[in-house]
């Protein structure tokens, strides 16, 4: 199953697709906690450790990179300790360029993550949220480039509604959504021709939200929910409805950047290929499979890893479509 990507009819670019990242990058510590919700103490051993360069837009550039798409990053570090660590991570991981600017300091976070795999989030922000990134920078990023991923980062907000008159085809993640015109992410929701979002939140059955979506932003092409253990939901303009069960083949640790992983695969998979499904399939396959590392994060397969990874465990994929009462069996949640 096809729909039109960035690069459909091309062939395909030894160095992979062309793809802009805007977003925050941020210094983690992943703390494993022994289950939630946290009983308090004055003092408790971990389970475990563990520090790395990570945030939306990284681990995204990350994925991709490693995927084998050429990735300019956007985002805002830092003059300060942690800021010459993250520079220093980009660069060995290939993604220190013009579109890393400099800020008043640098953004960190937390991850707390319990026994069967689930995390609390503690992002720190602020340090880069007021920066104003400069549009001509973006733009610059943006020339000759196959797709625009635009996190909704705050200091991504300005550069969204200019972005979107580049010419290029945008994709964003509007993560944990429950209103249709959320007043924070509509300009990303105006922008976009791809839009991915995780279930948590909705007000309603996933596949009536992906209906919802395409009905009011008429730009939007695809729509994808993550749905976390029971895989991922997406639609099209042209009224199909897949859904990719989940898999974990080395077991679920830790869930912290799965939407991110399922973002960015499919994202890479499609703007190479224009077919919806076989992306669908390998963006839950690779998710899965990250999820089972104790930082996955820091662990991504290849292009070919993880075309070989899907010849062994490959994700089952329902079909059927939007409007005439043909739904994916578990669709409507």
């Amino acid at each position: 199953m096809t729909s039109a990507s960035p690069r459909a009819g091309r062939e395909e670019a030894a160095n992979g697709p062309r793809i802009v990242v805007a977003g925050a990058v941020s210094f983690y510590v992943s703390v494993g906690v022994p289950d939630f919700p946290l009983r308090y103490t004055s003092k408790c051993t971990p389970r475990w450790m563990a520090a790395q360069v990570s945030g939306s837009a990284g681990h995204i550039s990350h994925v991709l990179r490693t995927l084998g798409a050429d990735v300019r990053l956007c985002t805002v570090v830092g003059r300060d300790p942690l800021g010459a660590h993250i520079r220093s991570e980009l660069d060995h991981g290939g993604l220190l360029g013009p579109g890393v600017v400099d800020g008043g300091g640098s953004s960190m976070g937390v991850a707390l993550v319990a026994p069967d795999g689930s995390r609390l989030g503690l992002p720190h922000l602020e340090p880069v949220n007021g920066v104003t990134y400069p549009f001509e920078t973006l733009r610059a990023a943006a020339r000759d480039a196959d797709l625009l991923v635009l996190t909704n980062a705050k200091f991504v907000r300005p550069l969204v509604a200019p972005a979107a008159r580049l010419g290029v085809p945008v994709a964003v993640d509007v993560h944990l959504i429950a209103d249709l015109a959320d007043p924070y992410n509509l300009p990303w929701l105006l922008a976009a021709d791809v839009v991915f979002c995780s279930h948590e939140a909705l007000p309603c059955p996933p596949d009536a939200w992906v209906a919802r979506i395409l009905d009011r932003y008429p730009r939007c092409r695809l729509v994808c929910v993550g749905l976390g253990a029971r895989g991922a939901l997406l639609g099209t303009r042209e009224g199909a409805l897949l859904r990719a069960e989940a898999v974990a083949p080395r077991g679920v640790v830790n869930t912290t950047g799965a939407g991110d992983a399922l973002f960015a695969t499919f994202l890479h998979v499609w703007s190479r290929t224009g077919d919806v499904e076989r992306a669908l399939r390998m963006a839950v396959l690779h998710a899965g499979w990250k999820v089972g590392h104790r930082q996955p994060v820091t662990a991504s397969l290849t292009g070919p890893q993880l075309a070989g990874l899907a010849n062994a465990c490959t994700p089952a994929v329902v079909t059927g479509h939007r409007d005439d009462g043909r739904r994916p069996d578990g669709a409507d949640g």
